[in-house]
C-alpha cells in the first residue's frame, strides 16, 4: 500500500504533507471497484469531502424564491444582463441594481459559506483535470463572482434524480434560494427540507454507479439521471397552487370572513395551474408584498442551532402554541404519528432482528457465539450492532408530549403499549428494585 500511495503522489506531483491518512475496512459496491487513489490525494489537498457515489456535496435548507433584487444577491447589472436578465418585473430595461427582477426557474441563489466550499471544489476539479487526466483547467475560479453563471446539480435525499441549475448569486443566509418549480422538481415541497448542490463537472467526472452500495436503498441519494429542463406539467401539483397576482380580488377577502375553502375562490385567483402549457407558465409572475432583503431574517434555521431533537420539538410546539392559526394538539399528534412512532417501531424491530459484529475482523453473526469471541479471527469481541439507546431514545419525550398536549387516547395507548414492549425487552423482572411501599 505504501508503494501505491507513493506512486499516486508522484503521478499528480504532490508531496505527502498530510498529517493523517484514513482508509475504509472494505468496499461495499457489487464489483468492489475503487476509485483512483490520486482523487483522494487531491481532495485532501483542497480539504473537500467525498460522498459514497464519488461526488462532493454541500447541504442547504430549501427556501422558495420567485423574484430578487440584483443588489441583495451580489449581482451587477452588467452580469445580470449577460445571464439573460434584460428587463425588470414591470418590463422596464434593467439599469439599476435596485430593480425587482423575476427569477428564472433553474437559477439558484446560494449562501456565502457554500460559495467558499464550491471554490475549493472547483480548485480540486481543475487539479484533477490537469494532473490526472492531462486536460486544461476549466474553472480557474478565485472568488464568488467567478462562480456566477456556473452549472450545478440539485439533489434531494432519498431520490435518484438530479436537477440542473445555474448559480445566480449569493446571500448571507444559510439557505438555497430557488424557484418553487426547482424545489418541486427535486421532489420537495419547500417546507424547510435540506437538499444538496454539487458542481456539474464533479457529477459528470466523478460519479459512478460502480461505487454505490450493493444493498437495498444503495441507489438512493445519487444522481442516476439528470433533469435538464423543468416542465411545470411534470412536477408536483403542489407547485401549481401558487398564486401569481399583484393584488388579490375583493372576493378573496369576503371569502375569508365566511371561512370558505380555497376551492371556493379558485376561479377568482390567477394560479400557476391555469397557465400550464402556455409561455406564461414560466414568466409574468407577480407578488403582493416585497422585501428589502431576502436574507433579512435569521441567517440559520433553528433546526441547525438547536441541539437535541427534544429541543427542536419543544421549539416547534411552542411556536404552534403562540400562533392562533395553528392547533398545537394537532401538531403534536402529527409529529408523534409521522415521526416518533414509526421510528420507535422500526428500531425495536431492528434490535430484535439484528446481527452481531466482531470488533476486530468485522465478521457478522446471526446469533452470538457461545464462546463469546469471534470464531473467524479467533479472539475478537462480538458486540451488538443495534443498542438499547437507539430503541428508547424518543420514548420518554413522546409520552411527555402526548400527555402535555392532550393528543388522542388512541395515540397515547399506542405509545404506552410500545413502552411496555420496550421495558419487557430491556428490564428484568427478577432483578427489579422494589421497596416496602410496593407491597402495601
Amino acid at each position: 500500500m505504501k508503494g501505491l500511495y507513493a506512486a499516486a503522489l508522484h503521478r499528480v506531483g504532490e508531496r505527502d504533507n498530510f498529517q493523517q491518512l484514513k482508509g475504509v475496512q472494505g468496499l461495499i459496491s457489487k464489483e468492489k471497484t475503487p476509485e483512483p487513489l490520486e482523487k483522494g490525494i487531491l481532495r485532501a489537498k483542497h480539504d473537500v469531502f467525498v460522498f459514497k457515489d464519488g461526488t462532493i456535496r454541500y447541504d442547504l435548507s430549501d427556501v422558495p424564491l420567485t423574484h430578487f433584487i440584483p443588489r441583495e444577491i451580489g449581482l451587477s447589472v452588467q452580469k445580470a444582463k449577460a445571464l439573460g436578465y434584460e428587463r425588470d418585473v414591470d418590463g422596464e430595461p434593467l439599469a439599476s441594481p435596485e430593480q425587482v427582477v423575476e427569477l428564472r426557474v433553474q437559477d439558484i441563489v446560494l449562501s456565502h459559506d457554500c460559495a467558499g466550499y464550491l471554490l475549493k471544489v472547483c480548485a480540486f476539479l481543475d487539479d484533477l483535470l490537469e494532473k490526472l487526466y492531462g486536460l486544461p483547467r476549466y474553472y480557474n475560479a478565485s472568488n464568488e463572482e467567478d462562480l456566477i453563471g456556473q452549472l450545478v446539480i440539485g439533489l434531494a435525499p432519498h431520490t435518484s434524480a438530479g436537477v440542473l441549475g445555474r448559480i445566480l448569486g449569493f446571500t448571507g443566509a444559510s439557505a438555497g434560494y430557488a424557484h418553487p418549480f426547482f424545489h418541486a422538481a427535486k421532489r420537495r415541497n419547500c417546507d424547510g427540507d435540506e437538499d444538496c448542490v454539487m458542481v456539474l463537472l464533479d457529477g459528470l467526472i466523478n460519479f459512478s454507479r460502480s461505487y454505490l452500495p450493493d444493498r437495498r436503498g444503495g441507489r438512493m441519494d445519487a444522481p442516476l439521471v439528470l433533469t435538464m429542463r423543468i416542465d411545470p406539467k411534470e412536477i408536483d401539483k403542489e407547485s401549481h397552487n401558487i398564486d401569481v397576482m399583484a393584488r388579490y380580488p375583493r372576493e378573496f377577502y369576503l371569502a375569508t370572513l365566511e371561512m370558505k375553502t380555497p376551492k371556493d375562490v379558485e376561479k377568482a385567483m390567477d394560479l400557476v395551474s391555469k397557465r400550464l402549457g402556455k409561455p406564461e407558465q414560466y414568466e409574468g409572475f407577480k407578488f403582493t408584498l416585497g422585501t428589502r432583503d431576502i436574507a433579512a431574517g435569521p441567517a440559520n434555521s433553528a433546526y441547525k442551532t438547536l441541539g437535541t431533537m427534544e429541543d427542536k420539538l419543544n421549539a416547534q410546539l411552542e411556536l404552534a402554541r403562540r400562533l392562533r392559526a395553528v392547533d398545537e394538539r394537532d401538531v403534536a399528534e402529527r409529529v408523534i404519528n409521522s415521526h416518533f412512532l414509526p421510528d420507535l417501531i422500526g428500531n425495536l424491530r431492528a434490535f430484535s432482528t439484528q446481527q452481531m459484529r466482531c470488533v476486530m475482523c468485522g465478521a457478522r453473526f446471526r446469533r452470538p457465539p457461545l464462546t463469546g469471541t469471534c470464531p473467524k479471527c479467533g479472539g475478537g469481541r462480538v458486540i451488538l450492532t443495534v443498542h438499547e439507546g437507539a430503541v428508547t431514545k424518543y420514548m420518554d419525550v413522546s409520552l411527555a408530549i402526548a400527555k402535555k398536549y392532550g393528543v388522542q387516547k388512541y395515540t397515547v395507548q399506542r405509545l404506552e403499549l410500545l413502552d411496555l414492549s420496550i421495558k419487557s425487552l430491556f428490564e428484568s423482572d427478577k432483578s427489579k428494585q422494589t421497596g416496602l411501599s410496593d407491597f402495601m
